[in-house]
């Protein structure tokens, strides 16, 4: 395919994408604090990730992290448009859950491994039940949350492998 034709073709499925999310404008109270929160979530997993691929010790653990940055980028694009469409304006600044941040910033090596992946998977959990919430909507944000929801489950899944394995080469069973 001619690069102009892959580009094009790029922004017929980028409007497409875009159109899916124009079912209703209307959004609910809950509606529009879930978009909010869920780009600071978004924004969250960005700086944590980045955090896993500079004092990550293990090669999953920094693939991981490279993992979350690239998934939580796409997703906060994703947010962000929905926040304009409800009218809500996102939040600029990048809202990490500051306990989280300190006590891994304070660690190295396989405890941090160890921390980062256990939070991964208290976060994922609380913010699947969250996006399973909003799903139910028949709005933009419901839509968002929808199209959201597998790539916050594979995550989890993915954060769960990792542990299991930390915990399998901690107690020396293969």
């Amino acid at each position: 395919m001619k690069p102009m034709a892959t580009l094009g073709l790029a922004l017929v499925l980028a409007l497409g994408a875009t159109g899916a999310y124009a079912q209703s404008q209307e959004a609910d109270a809950t509606s529009k604090e879930f978009i909010k929160t869920a780009i600071q979530g978004n924004n969250a997993e960005i700086e944590l990730g980045t955090l896993a691929l500079h004092k990550g010790q293990s090669g999953a653990i920094k693939q991981f992290g490279q993992t979350l940055i690239a998934d939580h980028e796409k997703a906060n694009e994703d947010a962000k448009a929905i926040a304009n469409t409800v009218g809500v304006k996102p939040p600029d600044a990048r809202v990490v859950t500051i306990g989280t941040l300190v006590k891994l910033k304070a660690q190295s090596g396989n405890v941090f491994d160890r921390s980062f992946i256990e939070a991964m998977i208290s976060d994922h959990r609380k913010d699947i039940r969250t996006y399973q919430e909003q799903s139910g909507k028949n709005n933009a944000v419901g839509q968002y949350a929808r199209q959201a929801l597998p790539t916050l489950q594979k995550h989890l899944q993915e954060a769960e492998r990792i542990h299991q394995q930390q915990l399998r080469e901690t107690t020396g069973r293969r």
